[in-house]
């Protein structure tokens, strides 16, 4: 038991602690690009431990560096397309596109409440 929790909480740090000397690695321009994308995803929140997506993120930019491939060959012209698309490509990304739906339903429902109650108010 005591095992399990120590693997979940040094797990993910270890993970974490191995993005991060892997993003020190990186060219200076390449390094600022992925801490750019780095600060936009953790104030997108709720991707949960994200160790794969950050792992492939560092990969990508490690692999262009190698390639001398410029950085908007990788990001484009629409940084927070790029990323929000990256994103979508894994699960525990996936709770930002629910939650958008689920906030869209809930305003196209309380709309259609509100249309309702001015039909029954003027009659």
């Amino acid at each position: 038991m005591f095992s399990k929790f120590i693997s979940k909480v040094v797990g993910p740090k270890r993970q974490w602690r191995q993005y991060k000397a892997h993003a020190r690695q990186l060219p200076a321009s390449y390094r600022a690009a992925l801490d750019a994308l780095e600060r936009y995803l953790n104030y997108l929140g709720g991707m949960d431990d994200g160790s794969a997506m950050y792992a492939d993120l560092v990969d990508l930019f490690e692999q262009s560096a190698a390639n001398q491939t410029p950085i908007r060959e990788i990001v484009g012209d629409y940084p927070v397309e790029f990323i929000e698309t990256f994103v979508r490509n894994y699960p525990k990304g996936q709770w930002i596109i629910r939650e958008r739906e689920r906030l869209t339903n809930a305003i196209d429902r309380a709309a259609e409440e509100n249309t309702g109650e001015e039909e029954r108010a003027v009659r």
